[in-house]
């Protein structure tokens, strides 16, 4: 345990600590994410809230911007954003060939875009809602590991309006635009438009230019219309559309990349969200959800990072063997989503004289996804095109009861069955129709210490289903790999359902100027569901396999504490442990058993600490530092990142209703990882040596701000 590690272990615990005598409450937070809108202190989920404050203090424009405020929540890159997250040492890092089911969730407006972590544009939010632990009654097999739950900002009948400007170093631009007010004497309506460009943080020396680009538009609009006391309808279109470069990958293990033929990482959004509610009836609610989204979506890259030039003037140039050591490829995937939901349920009246509360509800998803595969196949020596096609239809019965054994204890039990069927083919013939019948369920009890103080319980089971392997077996094939590696992967074209059993335990607790969350969690997984990986020289496959087992466990710690009305201090902490168990690998002509192993993406620990600051009646300011240990960029093999903490800031000055601010990230310029391969790729070694090549993340950014509002 380093130093940085035991200084916030001891100031977390020992700031907060003394104060849990206090007996005042502060401001009520209230959270989206469950059946019903509740106060964060009344929920017995874990979770981290963080509001619009926050995602300003951090001059966030998107969502891995903000993620290291949440303990144990971690993502992935191989993208021009970190579009895959973890929880709790839970998720995907990447998408290539195969289709995904998500370990993670993300919710935007209601409107389900998992697996698309681009989407998360932190434009005119109300807060964001990081879920910790199975979601298996709420969200189904969107949530085996948790859920990010992002809401923007409602209409509201209030006339409206602000700009926001904002330029910084690396190229970085940014306009946004905000409309809102009543439209009619019953319908409120809101607009947000925001543009953000950057040249990106790596140089292409090869072609002279700026190859890792950003370029992000987003426009949202929303209305509320209240046709009667009892009906309330809420509308929420959402457009986005992202075109960025992507290139981030060196052999030289730095920000100067070499490719000839740099990639793009593309995303073209509409969605919409349409809910009602109907309140006239005596004993229950109804609530009824619909929506849609289609995306078009284009993830590609240099495959051999380099260029045509590379061994000029050395050891492997052609001059000197007759032929040419290095290749030259690329591999370009377009993707096309359509998903629509239907979610109708029935809520029991909260303000009747019977204790007991209920929920029940039928949720359908139908969810189709094409790809179109464009790349070079070295084993036929020609230009080749996959096509593939799956769909998934998911039909949900679920339902939430909670009783009242008295003022301060209750308990509340939730279930979900799903079934789903899916179908796969593919333009190589392989075809298959997986059909499962899944459930999850949930049971805590709450005890309400005071006002204040709220200690609960929580077993919960999530699942996340299988799934299929279209393009390691082919792959092998073709490469000439051998019988038994055939035979390896031939065992492997399917993989099974994982489920998670998880137990927490959760004390919430207030004052007056305070407030600490602290929560005890172990998860068993069965069936895990981890990415597996075969090199032979370049040539690789990757697949999805199962491990018999694995667990998860930790502490997790978040509090503030307002020192004075000009000071206050804020934290958080989680500590993870993982394990894996039975998962096998092949490596050369035998099989290497990783039991005992952390998981990947898995900091054992993850800390923030910052203080925000009142200078006088106009000033304010806010540092922080966010803090990571190692961890293994995969479960097939056991390079790590390095452990790294990072310094932000902003200083913000306000005077009526103009702000100017000035900010920073990653003050200090620290290299840190977000995505690691281990493979041979040089051709200036011959392509003899593995090395573990790294994605880096955001360097030192800076910019400002300008924002007014009338």
């Amino acid at each position: 345990m380093n130093f940085y590690f035991r200084s916030i272990l001891y100031f977390l615990l020992g700031s907060f600590a003394p104060l849990i005598s206090a007996q005042s409450s502060i401001e009520e937070m209230v959270v989206t994410y469950d059946f019903r809108t509740t106060s964060i202190l009344d929920s017995t989920t874990s979770l981290t809230l963080i509001d619009q404050s926050t995602i300003e203090g951090r001059a966030a424009t998107q969502l891995e911007e903000i993620l290291n405020v949440a303990p144990n929540v971690n993502f992935a890159a191989g993208a021009s954003r970190g579009r895959y997250l973890q929880i709790r040492g839970i998720g995907e890092r990447s998408q290539f060939v195969d289709p995904i089911s998500p370990s993670v969730g993300l919710i935007i407006d209601g409107v389900d875009f998992s697996s698309m972590g681009n989407a998360a544009l932190l434009f005119d939010l109300d807060q964001v809602e990081i879920l910790r632990g199975p979601q298996g009654t709420r969200f189904g097999s969107s949530g085996l590991a948790g859920l990010v739950n992002i809401r923007s900002v409602a209409p509201s009948p209030e006339s409206a309006a602000k700009v926001n400007f904002g330029a910084g170093n690396y190229g970085r631009s940014e306009f946004g635009g905000v409309l809102n007010g009543a439209l009619s004497q019953n319908i409120n309506g809101r607009l947000a438009l925001n543009h953000t460009k950057s040249d990106g943080f790596f140089d292409n020396s090869f072609l002279d230019k700026n190859t890792a680009y950003r370029d992000e538009t987003a426009l949202r609009g929303r209305l509320n219309w209240l046709p009667s006391t009892d009906l309330e309808v809420d509308f929420t279109y959402l457009f986005l559309n992202i075109e960025n470069g992507y290139d981030a990958f060196s052999l030289d293990q730095n920000r100067e990349t070499l490719s000839d033929q740099p990639g793009r990482d593309n995303q073209r959004s509409n969605a919409f969200a349409l809910t009602s509610r109907f309140e006239n009836l005596a004993s229950f609610d109804i609530e009824l959800t619909t929506s849609y989204q289609n995306t078009a979506a284009e993830y590609g890259y240099d495959e051999d990072w380099t260029n045509t030039k590379i061994c000029e003037g050395l050891a492997c140039d052609s001059d000197i063997w007759g032929f040419d050591w290095w290749y030259s490829s690329t591999d370009n995937y377009r993707r096309n989503l359509d998903s629509a939901e239907i979610n109708a349920r029935l809520l029991s009246k909260t303000d009747t004289a019977d204790a007991s509360k209920w929920v029940a509800g039928v949720f359908y998803k139908r969810n189709s996804e094409s790809l179109r595969r464009t790349y070079f196949e070295w084993a036929l020596y020609t230009d080749s095109l996959l096509r593939s096609n799956y769909t998934t239809e998911e039909l949900a019965l679920y339902g939430e009861y909670g009783f009242a054994f008295s003022d301060a204890l209750s308990l509340t039990l939730g279930g979900r069955a799903e079934n789903l069927d899916a179908e796969y083919q593919d333009s190589r013939s392989i075809e298959t129709s997986p059909r499962e019948v899944l459930w999850g369920a949930e049971a805590s009890l709450k005890y309400d210490h005071s006002d204040s103080t709220v200690v609960s319980g929580l077993v919960s089971r999530g699942f996340k289903p299988g799934g299929v392997n279209g393009s390691a077996l082919y792959s092998a094939q073709i490469s000439g790999f051998s019988a038994s590696v055939i035979d390896f992967l031939n065992e492997r074209i399917e993989y099974k359902t994982e489920t998670a059993l998880n137990f927490e335990a959760r004390l919430r607790t207030s004052g007056e100027n305070w407030l600490m969350s602290l929560t005890a969690f172990y998860m068993k997984r069965d069936q895990v569901q981890l990415k597996g990986w075969y090199n032979e020289g370049p040539d690789f496959v990757g697949y999805t396999d199962n491990g018999a087992s694995g667990t998860n466990s930790g502490l997790e710690v978040e509090g503030k504490l307002w020192m004075s009305n000009s000071l206050g201090v804020f934290g958080s902490l989680g500590l993870l442990s993982t394990e894996i168990e039975d998962f096998f690998i092949r490596e050369g002509s035998g099989l290497i058993d990783k039991s005992g192993r952390d998981q990947a993406h898995a900091p054992s620990y993850q800390f923030n600490l910052g203080a925000e600051y009142a200078l006088g009646e106009n000033w304010h300011a806010r540092l922080e530092l966010d803090g990571k240990d190692t961890f293994y960029f995969s479960d097939s093999h056991d390079q790590k990142s390095e452990a790294y903490i990072l310094a932000h800031a902003r200083l913000a000055y306000q005077i009526d209703n103009f702000e100017l601010s000035l900010w920073g990230r990653n003050l200090t310029d620290k290299d840190y990882e977000v995505r690691g391969f281990y493979f041979e790729n040089d051709p200036r070694d011959f392509y003899a040596k593995k090395e573990n090549y790294t994605q880096l993340g955001e360097p030192r950014t800076f910019g400002l701000g300008l924002r007014y509002s009338f």
